[in-house]
């Protein structure tokens, strides 16, 4: 008998069991005994769908023992040869066609994550949203839109979600109903159950990139300009402190690993994660990743405990994928105590704010330091911020570069570097640009020392976002170098 054909005698008895149990209404004749349209291909689809359920179930058992050993290839190989055996077990004869999507699907929910197969393998999908079992969003080429794509119910829905933290060594259940986890590629996910949430299972999985974008990338996206790419790397070789700012899903974590790029080959990093997302491709790179507590609520290692050990490992630089609490203290010291060129983010809404942030989160150490005191620590250790939005029509672009220039009284005094210019848009596209303020920055200093050059002209802004020709030295806010001060005391003292 055709798989198609049992399916169908499975549905042919159902159907009449159900007419026959059905109780005619007061004036109203029995069902009859035959329907068709919608509701009975819903039931075929049921059916199906039971049928696959109770498969898979079967290979999982036949695969299961072997699932640890086997990879890729082997694995597929080993689920499509117990998936035959099953079906000769049942006698069900599968037309080619039948059989190839039969086993597709299975393979599918056995090996993989059901419908997120196809958009994990999506490269424009950068972010997915499962709001329940039916209901699956993306963020494709920076916006959010509505797909087709649903599990097959609440059920399936669970146990994908199950299987992706288990694989982590995690659980999820009503005790422990909130989980961060990592899929083998390296894509984040976020879980949460009720009672947490009150409409049912959401599961958010940020993609990892495959190849990690470079800075010839992001200035073709438009996030970066060709100037203040420049400037960056020489910050960077400089072995300025950068602290990279913006709010959620402005791309503050692929900044810093393409300025992580810019790090010579010759220095031992050190990353530290609570999710590892950084991809240096230096040569001399240790990895950190923050552990949650276990189910019994011990084992914890939290992100300022890791700071605090690579500083007995020999780093030259240590990077902290994002500050959110009192880690940021031991940050700011390591940034004091001869580790230049440091660099972390941290959700700020400007770069202003991201200093703001710096302070709570220094007072969530648990030491009672004056307020002067802590903003002393702050100016001392950042040299530069970098901040990024996100604009209406989704792109991520560097809105502010902004030089940590000292302390007047209590205050400490910023100025930017480079700013975001918008410009009149079209149809919800940006058309703004980041363009040079014309000021000299006080860091130039610091990398002369260094014996990094950058090139002057693209400090200089003819106010339309290209760089000008005139010489600026007569501008009364450049600040002049040590070395020009120098000459003009000798010049006057002749």
């Amino acid at each position: 008998m055709k798989l198609s054909e049992k399916l169908a005698v499975l549905e042919e008895e159902e159907r009449q069991a159900a007419a026959k149990a059905a109780p005619a209404e007061p004036g109203q004749a029995r069902p009859r005994a035959s329907r068709t349209g919608a509701k009975s291909k819903a039931r075929a689809s049921s059916t199906w769908e039971e049928s696959k359920r109770k498969v898979r179930g079967m290979v999982l058992a036949e695969v299961a023992p072997k699932m640890g050993k086997l990879k890729g290839e082997a694995l597929t190989t080993e689920v499509k040869n117990a998936l035959d055996k099953i079906l000769q077990r049942q006698d069900v004869q599968v037309s080619p066609l039948e059989r190839r999507k039969f086993v597709q699907e299975v393979i599918q929910d056995t090996l993989g994550y059901g419908p997120l197969d196809p958009l994990l393998q999506d490269v424009n999908v950068t972010e997915i949203m499962c709001n329940s079992f039916d209901e699956i969003w993306v963020e494709r080429e920076g916006r959010l839109e509505a797909t087709d794509l649903s599990f097959t119910d609440d059920v399936q829905y669970r146990q994908v979600i199950e299987k992706i933290v288990s694989a982590v060594g995690r659980r999820i259940d009503e005790s422990s109903p909130m989980v961060d986890a990592r899929l083998p590629d390296g894509s984040r996910v976020n879980a949460i159950i009720p009672p947490l949430a009150l409409h049912g299972s959401v599961l958010t999985i940020r993609k990892f990139a495959a190849d990690p974008y470079t800075v010839k990338d992001l200035i073709n996206f438009g996030t970066f300009t060709l100037d203040l790419a420049v400037v960056m790397e020489a910050c960077v070789r400089g072995k300025l402190n950068i602290l990279v700012s913006g709010g959620t899903g402005t791309g503050k974590t692929t900044n810093l690993n393409v300025l992580s790029s810019f790090i010579p080959d010759g220095e031992r990093i050190i990353t530290i994660e609570d999710s590892a997302e950084l991809q240096l491709q230096q040569p001399h790179v240790i990895n950190l990743e923050s552990r949650p507590p276990n189910s019994e609520g011990s084992g914890e290692v939290r992100i300022r405990d890791l700071v605090k050990n690579s500083l007995r490992m020999r780093p030259d630089r240590i990077i902290v994928g994002e500050v959110r609490g009192a880690e940021a203290l031991d940050m700011l010291q390591a940034m004091n105590t001869g580790h230049e060129g440091s660099m972390t983010t941290v959700h700020s809404n400007s770069p202003r704010d991201a200093l703001v942030r710096l302070e709570t989160m220094v007072l969530m150490a648990g030491f009672d330091l004056p307020v002067r005191a802590i903003r002393e620590q702050v100016n001392a250790a950042i040299d530069v911020i970098m901040h990024l939005d996100r604009m209406p029509d989704g792109r991520r672009v560097v809105t502010a570069v902004t030089e940590v220039q000292g302390m007047e009284g209590d205050t400490i005094l910023l100025q930017d570097i480079f700013r975001y210019k918008p410009g009149a848009g079209t149809g919800g596209k940006a058309t703004g640009e980041l363009v040079a303020t014309g000021l000299r920055p006080k860091f130039l200093d610091k990398l002369e020392v260094a014996g990094v050059e950058v090139p002057a002209k693209v400090f200089r802004s003819s106010g339309n976002g290209r760089a000008a020709v005139a010489d600026t030295r007569a501008r009364p806010t450049r600040v002049p170098t040590q070395r020009e001060l120098a000459e003009a005391e000798g010049g006057k003292s002749r």
